[in-house]
């Protein structure tokens, strides 16, 4: 990777980088060369998670005067913020937990940013912001209209991050992603949390026997084959994007950002589930049930703008790959669990 800039001059705070995207983010900072610190309160990450090597504080990132101490022992000059929840059902149970830890959490470490002078802001929002779309391909200039609280809560963050950007002088990067999924090609990190919801972790999980089987939620969608498409996204290639990201807002503090982060095409549920019997030769059962409220029939990435602007290029863009990584790094995950 080329840089226009030394990263040793920029320090990074990750939040949330003791779960799985934000394990991943720190990964690719620390082999681009950029000085890292973590703050993750452990409510879903884990500790194994974060390379001896990174400096970790265990805390909140609404505690103002934990993260003051951060900032002012690590020279931060650019935060990568991950921390929060992301249970779309449990949003539409609990929206009040929603509302506190992934808007009212991420205001008060904004505040704390300005107030510490910290100039870059780079923030893991989501596809959710977009609702349900009418169109295939889903652009940065598409209505944003969530349809549950955890697109709302995100959407709110963009918001608070666009104008605080304007009044201040802070630059910011909002990156949507869209289903993202594998674990680290060197095993070092990966979906580590008890009782995922995400597709591949759940088939890998059944393939080696730690679930009876995989539900597929409506046959009757308005695709190929029956079942939602979603437009899966190496965990590693979105890391490399936030590190491309950070570069971006460091040599061009003037402008601000919103890209999706996705390949810009589809794969059904039934395609995902037999691309893993496919590559196990353990096919899994899988039982249909009804939808589930709020789940579009299609969402996939219109990538145009991340791949104008960035010199981003995914590596692993191939949907066996995603899966083999993700069954590795299961396999791994007993050993370490046991630990």
């Amino acid at each position: 990777m080329t840089h226009a800039h030394d990263p040793q001059t920029t320090p990074v705070l990750v939040t949330g980088g003791a779960g799985y995207i934000g394990s991943h983010a720190v990964l690719a900072l620390r082999d681009a060369g950029y000085p890292v610190a973590v703050i993750d309160n452990l409510t879903t990450g884990f500790r194994f998670a974060i390379p001896d090597d990174v400096a970790f504080y265990e805390g909140d990132i609404e505690d103002a005067d934990l993260l003051a101490r951060i900032f002012a022992e690590r020279n931060t000059r650019a935060i990568m913020h991950f921390a929060g929840s992301i249970v779309v059902p449990e949003s539409v149970e609990n929206p009040l937990k929603y509302y506190h830890n992934n808007t009212v959490k991420s205001r008060a470490l904004i505040e704390a940013a300005v107030t510490a002078g910290v100039p870059h802001f780079i923030f893991s929002s989501t596809a959710a912001t977009y609702g349900i779309p009418d169109t295939d391909r889903v652009s940065e200039s598409s209505p944003q209209v969530p349809i549950n609280p955890y697109g709302w809560s995100k959407l709110m963050t963009e918001r608070m991050l666009a104008d605080t950007a304007f009044a201040h002088p802070l630059n910011y990067c909002a990156l949507r992603y869209f289903n993202v999924a594998g674990a680290d090609p060197q095993g070092r990190s990966g979906q580590s949390t008890a009782g995922a919801t995400h597709l591949i972790k759940v088939a890998v999980e059944a393939v080696l026997g730690k679930r009876g089987h995989v539900s597929v939620f409506g046959t009757d969608y308005d695709t190929p084959d029956g079942t939602g498409v979603r437009d899966y996204i190496h965990v590693s290639d979105l890391a490399a994007a936030h590190v491309h990201a950070l570069e971006a807002l460091i040599t061009q503090p003037g402008r601000s950002l919103q890209m999706n982060c996705g390949y810009g095409r589809g794969f059904s549920v039934t395609q995902v589930l037999d691309a893993v019997d496919r590559l196990t030769n353990r096919p899994i059962e899988r039982r249909i049930e009804p939808r589930r409220a709020g789940d579009p029939a299609s969402l996939v990435s219109d990538n145009a703008r991340i791949l104008e602007t960035l010199p981003w290029r995914p590596q692993y863009d191939d949907l066996p790959t995603i899966i083999g990584h993700a069954l590795a790094w299961e396999e791994r995950l007993g050993a370490l669990r046991g630990s």
